[in-house]
């Protein structure tokens, strides 16, 4: 990773920027998940990688925005169908990437996006393109297209916020300076995109700085 602080000029949410894409409201959408987006902080950690992800569609206008829209604001309304008390301790603990509750996550926020889309006018194929991404987000190896990548990269950047560090140092039980040093090694080499990985740089770079993650 970048040892280099990045340009205060990428547009980032530590630069002080929000997507300005002119992109049709998924209000309906975020209603009908709701319910689905109080587990597991998905209710903050969901918001902040659309937010993410709106940023990733401005510099990647081949990505279908609507696909990659849908897709980050339902891949973990699963969390929701999975025993709360597993969350934390298979989810993110000893070889958490293969867990049986990361599969059932995957294989419930599908039947969500299959339970919601319909009623708000979505069509089978589109739901079927969603409905793929959320499938493997956090299991599969690879990802399959430019909308995939884009979920992937979104799902991962709101961890080098004040606010991922924030939450996920304590999902996977350890400090925020060792959490900061579990994205710098792994993390950030998971990142597909260049786009992204400018963006991981710079909120990191902002996320020391607030956090004192260089002293403490």
């Amino acid at each position: 990773m970048p040892s280099q602080s990045p340009s205060p000029t990428i547009r980032t949410l530590a630069s002080g920027f929000s997507p300005d894409g002119d992109w049709p409201s998924l209000d309906d959408v975020w209603r009908a998940a709701e319910p689905a987006l109080r587990a597991r902080s998905n209710d903050i950690h969901t918001p902040l990688s659309f937010a993410f992800a709106e940023l990733l569609l401005e510099t990647h206008p081949e990505a279908d925005p609507l696909v990659v829209r849908v897709a980050i604001l339902l891949h973990d309304s699963g969390w929701s169908r999975v025993d709360e008390s597993k969350i934390i301790s298979e989810g993110f603990r000893g070889d958490w990437r293969t867990s049986d509750v990361r599969y059932l996550h995957e294989l419930e926020g599908c039947n969500i996006a299959r339970e919601i889309l319909p009623g708000l006018g979505y069509e089978d194929a589109f739901i079927t393109r969603v409905t793929d991404i959320i499938d493997g987000h956090d299991t599969r190896l690879q990802h399959h297209s430019i909308e995939d990548a884009l979920v992937r990269d979104a799902d991962r950047l709101w961890r080098f916020t004040p606010t991922g560090i924030g939450l996920a140092s304590g999902w996977f039980g350890k400090t925020p300076s060792q959490y900061h040093e579990q994205l710098k090694t792994g993390t950030f080499r998971e990142l597909i995109t260049d786009s992204a990985r400018e963006i991981a740089a710079a909120e990191l770079a902002r996320s020391v700085e607030l956090l004192k993650l260089d002293v403490i």
